[in-house]
């Protein structure tokens, strides 16, 4: 299994006295600094210009600081962005001056007119709490989007996890050297599975350190499926956003294609 290629923004961390810092916001863009948000926004376009119709209107749940909201509105779409973190919509703002920016849980969302496309990337789907809400972000979903809409995501499935393997990505700020690390973590059954996340800051004076541990919803691609199917058309594919390739059954990262129905 893939390791997570970077977490998503959509969580508010629980600081203690010894925190780092208290808003993610201030270095989210520096703790992502090496992905491709280009080519991730490129393929999920090219999917909803395969599945979906020519309409325009979409959202990205869990935006944080519009980096794929940015792409979008390049790539000629009406994008909004939605997430439960303030500190980063106003940072999304500033990046995305054009676009609507809306406060509001994933898990239970409402938008004004129906819309062509929803994404959320960087797994963040996984920061529903639990199956039950799962249930609902995915009715959210449906219930927000156009007749033949598309909802586009990545997930891991939680039997393929391997807690052992995490990301590491070094960057320099302001005379800061910083190193984020970051890890699925998966007890073995049920429906909760953790991201641990790393980050250490040292200068000349001193290192400071923070860690936490972020509870994310669990569950297999089988699970998945029977949860979207009463809703969408389903269409799995490898982990890969320069090419569309079907899912090879195996693999225990993916981006599910969904068509409303």
């Amino acid at each position: 299994m893939r390791h997570p290629k970077r977490f998503g923004s959509y969580y508010q961390a629980n600081m203690s006295a010894n925190a780092l810092y208290t808003d993610l916001s201030g270095y989210y863009d520096l703790m992502c600094a090496d992905i491709n948000y280009q080519s991730q926004s490129h393929g999920i376009r090219r999917l909803h210009q395969i599945f979906g119709g020519d309409g325009k209107a979409h959202l990205d749940l869990a935006c944080g600081t519009g980096p794929h909201v940015r792409h979008f509105i390049d790539l000629g779409y009406q994008s909004m962005g939605l997430d439960i973190n303030q500190p980063m919509l106003n940072r999304a703002s500033i990046r995305c001056p054009e676009a609507q920016f809306s406060l509001q849980n994933m898990s239970e969302f409402s938008v004004a007119e129906p819309l062509d496309l929803i994404t959320c990337f960087l797994y963040s789907i996984h920061y529903n709490d639990g199956l039950e809400k799962l249930k609902a972000c995915i009715a959210s979903v449906h219930g927000a989007l156009k007749t033949d809409g598309i909802f586009c995501f990545n997930v891991v499935d939680k039997n393929k996890i391997n807690n052992d393997l995490f990301v590491q990505h070094n960057a320099q700020q302001d005379g800061d050297s910083f190193t984020f690390r970051s890890g699925w973590n998966y007890g073995g059954e049920g429906d909760k599975q953790s991201l641990k996340l790393s980050i250490e800051k040292t200068n000349a004076t001193a290192t400071q350190i923070w860690n936490d541990e972020h509870p994310m919803v669990a569950f297999s691609f089988s699970e998945l499926l029977e949860t979207l199917k009463p809703y969408f058309d389903v269409h799995v594919f490898e982990h890969d956003y320069e090419k569309i390739i079907p899912w090879d059954k195996t693999s225990g990262n993916a981006i599910f294609t969904c068509v409303k129905i």
